[in-house]
């Protein structure tokens, strides 16, 4: 599903830095007997589902950037998943929400409070990843954006500081950018899948229907992600 051939030596070579440092966090967190999940879930006791982890989520308010890890689909091995945004300060001004239905019931937040999510990361037990997945616009409360203007702001995703950990804020920045072809990909299938559904539900309004949760999904792998790169990069020389 990923178009290596489309990306210039300079985007492979940063998305390969990117994968280097995904496994520094990894070796980092090994070294302790530690891992991503177990990073995120530290010291906030019983584990319940639906709960944000850490508690009142993530940000970084100097480049608009927010995540939480929470868990509610234990099948097919999936421990939990973090879900990722942007804020108003990592999004352009003149931004333009989706077409939608006006409904003072499910106010779309806007202005300083306008929060868009941009991906999902799916973990297993053990704390690495396995799947990303992108999802309907009631599922976070987010203001939704066309996949290419959200595109357009991958880059600014970064979590640029040590609470509540280090490694798992330096992972998840570098997975972005290690898997940012997978993201285009799932952005663009998610408006297709909405489009979809809206032709085929005239009338509803399609951001809040609840039979749809997940627009578009994919398995990674980081090995197997950097193998390709690395073939990639060779065949650029």
């Amino acid at each position: 599903m990923t178009a290596f051939d489309e990306l210039t030596l300079d985007e492979i070579e940063w998305m390969i830095d990117a994968g280097n440092e995904i496994e520094e966090c990894y070796r980092v967190l090994r070294k302790v007997d530690a891992n991503i999940v177990g990073e995120v879930l530290k010291g906030h006791g019983t584990f319940y589902e639906w709960d944000h982890y850490p508690p009142g989520d993530v940000f970084d308010y100097d480049t608009g950037s927010q995540y939480y890890y929470h868990s509610h689909r234990p099948e097919g091995g999936e421990h939990g998943h973090f879900h990722t945004f942007l804020r108003d300060k990592a999004l352009p001004d003149n931004l333009e929400p989706v077409p939608h239905i006006v409904d003072e019931e499910e106010d779309w937040p806007s202005g300083e409070d306008r929060i868009s999510h941009l991906i999902a990361v799916v973990c297993e037990k053990r704390g690495y990843p396995t799947h990303l997945f992108t999802t309907n616009r009631w599922v976070t409360g987010e203001t939704m954006y066309a996949a290419e203007d959200m595109i357009a702001q991958i880059d600014h995703f970064e979590i640029d500081h040590a609470d509540p950990s280090w490694p798992v804020n330096r992972w998840l920045t570098a997975m972005i950018r290690f898997f940012r072809p997978q993201i285009e990909i799932l952005l663009r299938q998610r408006d297709e899948k909405m489009a979809e559904w809206a032709a085929a539900h005239p009338g509803e309004d399609i951001h809040e229907n609840r039979d749809l949760e997940i627009t578009s999904r994919i398995p990674i792998n980081v090995g197997r992600q950097m193998k390709l790169l690395q073939k990639a990069k060779r065949a650029r020389k």
